[in-house]
């Protein structure tokens, strides 16, 4: 496999940045908390002019690879908007997105956006048409989580999960990168007993752990991605194993990045605050840090994972 994407995908990631940094950048969520009516306006049209929404990541690897680098600009900005979501959407049910949900209280983070249809997948492939509630609350206190009304279809949704799963880690990932950038923007700044806080040696290892975690992720993205792209029988495994990384390591990379901001990092007037508060529906839904490791452990046994020499390693075995 190939752990790196495509010069046209990384290209395509380096363009949807500079047009989401262009639109309000940083603002954008503190824009769409304020006004929720502009939601959908002021993203979906700046992804639309490039293309984004006539991907196919289903049918073509390097679309799929320039959905993924779409995704990680995205969450690099905490793009109010369900971006991979969107360039999830099956095939055959006329939906404009898909959502990964519980079996129980469904739910998603695509309140105020009633001009788009969903289709819903359960971790078990269970499909069905999703109509998403008026919310219990504004967005400062649910981050655009709203509940689900579920109409089923059908049990064929089993392809549709690995995809559900990868690309929303894929946007978790450019939210981590972002987090790490403030991070170490604010201890080459500040200053105590005059000097940065960027030289003690305590900074340099909670940034360096912090940095371990997020390139671990970033390694498991991409093997998950080839998985999907390769149609593997293991895909939904690395899935949900990518998925577990990366919820674990937002804890590590956010925690870090708090303490090293301090009460600051809390304050509407940090960014690191609107990220850390955007980040929650993808780290918790559909299922949150214990339930996810429980459902990777149910489905694997005692088996493990396959990785890339499981085909050998049982040849050899025989």
């Amino acid at each position: 496999m190939n752990i790196e994407l495509s010069r046209e995908a990384a290209e395509y990631g380096r363009q949807v940045h500079r047009a989401l940094e262009a639109a309000g950048g940083d603002a954008l969520a503190e824009t769409a908390e304020r006004e929720p009516a502009r939601r959908a306006g002021l993203v979906a049209p700046v992804l639309g002019e490039l293309g984004a929404w006539e991907l196919d990541p289903r049918g073509d690897a390097e679309e799929l690879e320039a959905a993924a680098a779409l995704c990680r600009a995205a969450g690099y900005w905490a793009a109010p908007y369900p971006v991979a979501e969107r360039l999830a959407r099956p095939a055959g049910l006329g939906a404009d997105g898909l959502l990964v949900v519980a079996g129980t209280a469904p739910s998603a983070a695509v309140a105020g956006l009633d001009d788009l249809r969903w289709a819903a997948v359960t971790l078990d492939g269970r499909r069905s048409l999703a109509v998403p509630r008026p919310p219990d609350g504004p967005p400062r206190t649910s981050a655009f989580v709203t509940g689900l009304d579920l109409r089923p279809v059908d049990d064929d949704g089993a392809d549709d999960v690995a995809l559900g799963l990868v690309l929303p880690c894929w946007t978790l990932l450019g939210m981590l990168d972002r987090a790490l950038d403030l991070a170490r923007e604010h201890v080459l700044v500040r200053e105590q007993f005059g000097q940065a806080l960027a030289r003690f040696q305590g900074v340099q290892f909670q940034l360096t752990d912090a940095e371990v975690e997020r390139s671990g992720v970033e390694v498991l993205a991409k093997y998950a991605l080839w998985s999907v792209q390769t149609h593997r029988g293991e895909a939904l495994d690395d899935a949900l194993a990518l998925r577990l990384a990366a919820v674990e390591a937002a804890e590590a990379v956010f925690r870090v990045a708090h303490q090293l901001h301090g009460a600051t990092g809390f304050c509407d007037e940090a960014t690191l605050s609107w990220l850390s508060r955007y980040s929650q529906p993808l780290r918790r839904l559909p299922l949150g840090l214990s339930a996810t490791r429980d459902r990777l452990a149910a489905r694997l046994g005692r088996n493990g994972l396959t990785g890339l020499f499981g085909d050998t390693a049982q040849r050899v075995t025989a």
